[in-house]
């Protein structure tokens, strides 16, 4: 008798991982892409129904979609380091950003190059694009820090691209600093700092919070 193929016992892709596939590709393709439920499906080859029943809203697809890429290019991120306190991984991937800013000559020569290219006169459409998608890649990459630390109860289910944006304003300041003089420790600076933003999220610090 034959059995009727079904998603368990075909070769061929679940529907779940076709879809997360083609979202993928879509943002590989366009950084910039909005992975609509519509567009999203069509390019997975299922219906959208089919889509909703895996993830209930676009948020949610998204969230699937950016953890899948982050986890595979940062297998080492600090936010999956649970042996440490929540604030404490949520700094620390803030600071990975700031990292990669430099400091003294190198912070100034990237500030430079980030004023001649975006700042100095009006950009041009693919100056504005690539900005935008550079943009749009580094905000993901900090509302997954943030949703994986709601999954986790760490911080409210909420408005996480704010929140990032908030986070993103933060370190951007702490990275001009890191081209001006300072008076102080910028090392002592930066990290009061980035626990203010943090607790701000967070609520009040506590010394166990895992």
């Amino acid at each position: 008798m034959d059995v009727p193929r079904t998603e368990a016992t075909s070769s061929k892709p679940r529907s779940r991982d076709r879809i997360l596939a083609a979202a993928a590709a879509m943002l590989g393709e366009n950084p910039a892409a909005q992975l609509s439920v519509r567009a999203v499906a069509a390019r997975a080859g299922v219906s959208t129904g089919s889509l909703r029943h895996h993830f209930p809203t676009q948020r949610a697809l998204q969230d699937a979609v950016l953890a899948g890429i982050y986890e595979f290019v940062f297998p080492d991120d600090p936010i999956h380091d649970t042996t440490l306190s929540a604030r404490d991984r949520l700094v620390g991937c803030l600071r990975q950003m700031l990292v990669s800013a430099g400091t003294g000559q190198q912070a100034r020569e990237l500030w430079a190059t980030t004023y001649e290219t975006f700042i100095a006169s009006e950009p041009t459409e693919e100056s504005r694009s690539a900005y935008l998608a550079i943009e749009r890649h580094t905000r993901y990459r900090v509302e997954h820090w943030l949703s994986v630390l709601a999954g986790e109860g760490h911080i409210t289910e909420g408005d996480n691209a704010q929140r990032a944006k908030f986070l993103l304003t933060v370190v951007n300041g702490l990275s001009v600093e890191r081209a001006l003089p300072s008076s102080e420790s910028l090392l002592a600076s930066e990290t009061a700092t980035l626990f203010t933003a943090v607790d701000s999220l967070l609520g009040t610090p506590d010394k166990v919070r895992r």
